[in-house]
C-alpha cells in the first residue's frame, strides 16, 4: 500500500538567541511577512531536550515552564505541518546559542538550515534578564550583582538556564562552538541596537538572507516590560508569595497556574514605577568584568568591534534607546 502522508516539514531558519536581545520583537516583525511563517508558540525548546523530557529543573517557577516545552518530535514536526511548500518555515528558541547539545541535534536534524542570532550588550542583557524575573516575583535578590554571583551555586542546585544571566552572555564561545557546527555563511548576527535604532533596514538584512522580499516590513513590536518594583518588605512579601504559588501551580496546567496568580501579581505590580533605573557605573564596572575575555573571542568570531559593551556606561533599554534616538 502506498503511504500518502505528507513528509515531515522542519524549519527553514531557527532564530537561537539570545534571550532578552529582541528575539521576541523580531519573530513578530518576521511573522509581517506573507512569505514566512513563524511556530506558535514562539520558544518550543525542542532541540534542547533531544526527543526526552525536559530536565527537572528546580528554581522559582522552573517546574511551571518545563510544562511549555515541546520535546516529542512529532509535536514538533506538527508546529509546520500545514505551511504551504513556498513559504519558509521558522522559529524562536533564544536559549540555542548558549546549548551546546542543541548545536549538534540541530545540525543532525536540519543541517541546511539558517541561523540568527541577535546579540545585545552582555551587561544589560544580564540586567534585563534579572529584571524580568526579579518584576515576575521570582528572583528572590534583590540586586543583579547580588544575583550574578549567585550562579554557579544556582546552576549546581539544578535552576533552569533562563538563571544563567552570566553564561547566556558569553556569545563568543557560543559562536565558536556553534561554527564548528554549521558553515558561518549559514549564521547571521545582528546587534539589538540595530533591532532598536534602524529596524526596518535590519528586517530587511535578515530577508535577504532567508532569500524572501525586501521592503515588506516597516515595524518591530516594541517590548512589553512591566513596571519595575523597587525592593520593599512589602515586595519581599509578595515575592515570596508568588514563588510559592510557581511551586505549587507546577502541579496544574500552565494557563491555570498564571489566570490564578494574577490577583497576587497584580498587588506585587501596584507599586511599581514605569521608569526601570539604568544600571550605575559602578554595577556595569563589576560586571563587565565577567565578559571582557569573551567579548574578544566574540570580536575574533565575527571580524567585528564590540568594544561599546566594556563602556562602564549604560546604553538603557529599549525605550532608553528609542527616547535618545528621537532626540538625536
Amino acid at each position: 500500500m502506498t503511504d500518502t502522508s505528507s513528509p515531515e516539514r522542519l524549519p527553514d531558519f531557527l532564530i537561537v538567541g539570545a534571550p532578552k536581545a529582541g528575539t521576541t520583537a523580531l519573530h513578530a516583525a518576521l511573522m509581517q511577512h506573507p512569505q514566512l511563517r513563524l511556530s506558535v508558540p514562539k520558544e518550543p525548546k525542542y532541540f534542547m531536550c533531544g526527543d526526552a523530557p525536559p530536565p527537572l529543573y528546580v528554581g522559582p517557577g522552573d517546574a511551571h515552564s518545563r510544562r511549555e516545552w515541546i520535546w516529542r518530535r512529532e509535536d514538533y514536526a506538527g508546529l509546520f505541518a500545514d505551511i504551504p511548500d513556498n513559504v519558509l518555515c521558522g522559529e524562536s528558541t533564544p536559549f540555542y546559542l548558549f546549548d551546546k547539545q542543541a548545536h549538534l541535534r540541530i545540525a543532525e536534524a536540519i543541517p541546511d538550515v539558517k541561523l540568527i542570532a541577535v546579540l545585545r550588550d552582555p551587561v544589560d542583557r544580564a540586567y534585563s534578564n534579572w529584571m524580568h524575573l526579579w518584576v515576575d516575583g521570582l528572583e528572590p535578590v534583590a540586586d543583579v550583582v547580588s544575583a550574578c554571583a549567585c550562579e554557579r551555586q544556582r546552576v549546581h542546585a539544578g535552576w533552569a538556564p533562563f538563571w544563567r544571566y552570566i553564561e547566556l552572555g558569553k556569545y563568543g564561545e557560543q559562536l565558536r562552538h556553534l561554527r564548528q557546527h554549521f558553515d558561518p555563511s549559514q549564521i547571521m548576527t545582528l546587534r539589538y541596537r540595530e533591532l532598536v535604532d534602524d529596524p526596518e533596514k535590519t528586517t530587511d538584512r535578515v530577508c535577504t538572507f532567508l532569500g524572501v522580499k525586501e521592503g515588506v516590513i516597516d515595524t518591530v513590536p516594541r517590548d512589553n516590560t512591566r513596571p519595575f518594583v523597587p525592593d520593599s518588605p512589602r515586595t519581599r512579601h509578595f515575592g515570596r508569595l508568588l514563588r510559592a504559588g510557581a511551586w505549587v501551580g507546577a502541579a496544574f496546567p500552565p494557563h491555570v497556574w498564571r489566570r490564578a496568580s494574577e490577583p497576587v501579581l497584580a498587588m506585587f505590580h501596584r507599586q511599581g514605577d514605569a521608569h526601570r533605573p539604568r544600571l550605575t557605573s559602578a554595577e556595569r564596572s563589576q560586571l563587565i568584568d565577567y565578559f571582557r575575555e569573551d567579548i574578544g573571542l566574540l570580536e575574533e568570531q565575527t571580524g567585528q568591534s564590540f568594544g561599546d559593551w566594556l563602556s562602564d556606561e549604560s546604553a538603557g533599554g529599549y525605550a532608553d534607546r528609542v527616547a535618545a534616538r528621537q532626540v538625536g
